[in-house]
């Protein structure tokens, strides 16, 4: 069984690496274009306002490496200004672009997934009243998390520091989605987000799914999914482990 991990590019080929160092064969083919922000001045001024948060939201990988493509030369994190990280491959990124590791807050690491809500456990320990957050995100997304904040007195404003688009695909990937919906039960399709279903059905719309495998790494995905048509779902945490495992359950 071929895995087709649906991801952006730079985190489709990341776990490509992964997968094959663990003796899975598996190929990018990306179901979500990532382009620059419609209005990158927005971007620029949440860096200018960002020491008078307590609080800066990274929805996403993408969020905090093109949040930072935009940083004014090398400036330091500012004090007392948490950086949230919906999941542990952002949390990473945040680090890695020189944010304090005492800084970054995210799930905890056995929690049983990685979204909003399992950040907020972290994040309702401290006050909000008052504070101001920026929400670092694509253009649009869930606003559980911000109604949340809000609820507890937060004032919370949003900065879009990239577009999700549909994605363009080129000729070695047409073969790729070609061989897959031709044979379904050979492949299995590892989907990260909802909206990569979608621009799935999108972009193959006489395409039949009954036959064709898919893991998701999130229940809403999974959902999804199913939705979609998508006969055989199976859901897992967004761990390298947890999905090799669930990938060599599959497959046997």
């Amino acid at each position: 069984m071929h895995v087709l991990v649906t991801r952006p590019q730079a985190q489709a080929a990341a776990w490509v690496a992964k997968l094959a160092a663990r003796g899975i064969a598996a190929s990018a083919l990306p179901l979500i274009d990532i382009a620059a922000p419609a209005d990158p001045a927005a971007v620029d001024r949440a860096w200018r306002s960002l020491a008078a948060c307590r609080l800066a939201v990274f929805v996403s990988p993408n969020a905090a490496e093109r949040f930072f493509a935009h940083r004014p030369g090398r400036p330091m994190w500012p004090d007392d200004v948490l950086a949230a990280a919906v999941g542990p491959g952002t949390a990473q990124i945040l680090r890695a672009c020189g944010v304090p590791a005492a800084a970054v807050v995210e799930p905890a690491a056995d929690a049983a997934q990685f979204d909003s809500e399992a950040l907020w456990l972290r994040l309702q320990r401290h006050d909000w009243s008052g504070a101001q957050v920026l929400i670092v995100r694509g253009d649009g997304g869930r606003a559980w998390l911000a109604d949340t904040l809000a609820r507890h007195g937060a004032q919370v404003q949003f900065v879009s520091a990239y577009r999700r688009m549909p994605p363009r695909f080129d000729d070695a990937q047409h073969r790729l989605l070609e061989a897959a919906i031709a044979a379904p039960s050979q492949h299995l399709w590892f989907f990260s987000s909802s909206e990569a279903v979608d621009h799935l059905a999108a972009a193959c719309p006489d395409a039949a799914w009954q036959g064709a495998w898919a893991l998701a790494t999130h229940p809403r995905i999974a959902q999804r999914a199913r939705q979609q048509g998508f006969g055989a779902v199976h859901s897992c945490r967004p761990t390298l482990d947890a999905v090799v495992a669930c990938i060599q359950s599959i497959a046997s």
